[in-house]
């Protein structure tokens, strides 16, 4: 289970990081916006900044770009640090005989790869929040918060039926 949440853990993140630049690079050609790689795509599990609800201007689009640009590098180590603790945890669990102690030392080295990604990414969002219009940042909280209504159900739904059964 915990090899699980590590793995979603990865894919949310890299979804985010993923969105972030596909929206700071504005539409593609044919798409208005819209559609998968488009501004504000929510790329899946994790979502991400719904740019094309909140109307970006050129400028703002620009320094998304350049904010995310400056991320890519410490994000792409991140998520080899964080590839590599996986890996090693994997391992250890593997081992035959049992080794506790590795396990809790790898253990612990992934949660602090999965908390050094979740940093990494928490701080390219709060600066891209910053370019925002105090409109746009209302709007970006209330989409945020429908995001979390929408998901919930999602979320309760499998446990409450295996719970029938």
């Amino acid at each position: 289970m915990n090899r699980f949440r590590a793995l979603a853990v990865i894919a949310a993140l890299t979804s985010v990081l993923a969105v972030g630049v596909a929206a700071a690079q504005g539409p593609g050609p044919g798409r208005g916006g819209r559609g998968p790689g488009g501004p504000g795509f929510p790329g899946g599990p994790g979502g991400g900044l719904p740019f094309r609800e909140l109307n970006l201007s050129e400028t703002q689009q620009q320094q998304i770009r350049d904010i995310t640009q400056q991320y890519r590098d410490q994000n792409r180590q991140a998520a080899e640090q964080l590839r590599a603790a996986m890996d090693a945890q994997r391992k250890a669990v593997e081992t035959q005989p049992v080794n506790e102690g590795l396990i809790r030392s790898t253990t612990q080295a992934l949660a602090d790869a999965q908390t050094e990604m979740a940093i990494q990414q928490a701080r390219m969002q709060g600066e891209i929040f910053t370019l925002l219009t105090p409109a746009q940042q209302e709007q970006l909280k209330k989409l945020r918060a429908e995001r979390e209504t929408r998901a919930q159900p999602r979320e309760a739904g499998p446990r409450r039926n295996s719970q029938q059964q």
